[in-house]
This record gives C-alpha cells, structure tokens and sequence, in this order.
C-alpha cells in the first residue's frame, strides 16, 4: 500500500509540474568580469559561460531555476602588484580562473515574457593559470558565494538574458586584510527543451 502512494505522489507532482512548466537546456554567454581591491586593474575582462539549468515553474508567475555551470573570468593585475607581496607572487599579468559555477535562481514572471531573477551562487574554483610563479597558487580561495540578480526574455523556446553577480565574501587567500571580491556581468542564451 506505501508504494501505491509513493507512485500517486511521484505522478502527481511531475503531472503537477508538467503542467506549471519543466524546461531543460543548454546555456552559453559572455562574462564580463572585475574585482575590487587596489591589486587590480580597474575595468573589465571578457571571458566565458556554458552549461545547463533547469526551469521549475510552480506557478504561472514563481519559480525556480537551478543551473550548472563552467565559467571562466579573466583578471588584469594592477603594476604595483609585485610590489605590494613582493617576492611571492613573481611578475603578476593575466589571471585566468575557471569555476563550476551553481546559480540557484528564483524566477518571478510578471508577464509571459519577462521573468526577473534573483539568488545565491556558489562557484568552485576549478583551475587556475596564471602567469606567474606556482607560490602563488594559493592566492585565490577554492570557492565565492555571490548573489546574483537579472532579467531573462523569453523568446519561443529561446531565453535571453542578462545579470550582475556581486560576490560577498573575499576570494583573497593571501595573509592580508586585502578583500578582492568578485564582480560579473552575464549575457548569454539558453534553449529551453
């Protein structure tokens, strides 16, 4: 008898779910990325996104949307930077740092064809290249909680969309009191499926 409810629960709640909206898909954009602290150049770096979410309506005007992704950010050292942690961290140029970014956003649709989102993410530093000698390493955390905020356009099965990722806690891993924290502007596509 516990497995007949569990199987009325399992095909009630996709049933349920089909018909608020589950949608799959790939996604790909561009990052536009800064940091704050003196140790960097001002400005922005381009790099890249690509992954996939999950689009979760539990009603016509909420939801939620999980998503997976690969993302790279693109920093410019400052000139004085060798100065400042001179001699560890070497001749400091280009830092290109890829994370498996985890966005948890949650969707508010106040017409079909605007949803506007907001949420954490959690992003594991995954590689690090750098141009610089191997002591440094460890200049950057293994992971950066931001929260994330945006709009996204549905286009048919299209998604386009736009956001600003502020990060709140330091991905310095130095013995400083230096905060970098992590800014990103996203633009990207999606295919919902």
């Amino acid at each position: 008898m516990k497995k007949l409810y569990v199987l009325l629960a399992v095909v009630f709640i996709t049933t349920n779910l089909m018909a608020q909206g589950f949608k799959i898909g790939p996604k790909l954009g561009a990052n536009i990325s800064g940091n704050t602290g003196l140790q960097f150049e001002k400005g922005f770096n381009f790099g890249y996104h690509a992954g996939f979410f999950s689009e979760i309506m539990l009603t016509d005007k909420l939801g939620i949307q999980p998503e997976v992704l690969w993302s790279q950010v693109n920093l410019k050292s400052a000139n004085n930077l060798s100065q400042i942690y001179s001699p560890s961290l070497g001749d400091l140029q280009d830092i290109k740092l890829s994370y498996l970014s985890i966005p948890l956003m949650l969707n508010i649709r106040p017409v079909k064809l605007i949803t506007i989102q907001a949420g954490p993410q959690y992003s594991i530093l995954v590689d690090k290249t750098k141009s610089f000698t191997s002591n440094a390493q460890s200049a950057f955390k293994s992971g950066d909680f931001a929260m994330v905020a945006g709009i996204q356009l549905k286009v048919l099965s299209f998604r386009v969309y736009g956001r600003y990722a502020i990060g709140l806690s330091s991905i310095n891993d130095l013995p400083t009191n230096d905060k970098w924290r992590s800014q990103t502007l996203q633009l990207g596509l999606g295919l919902a499926l």
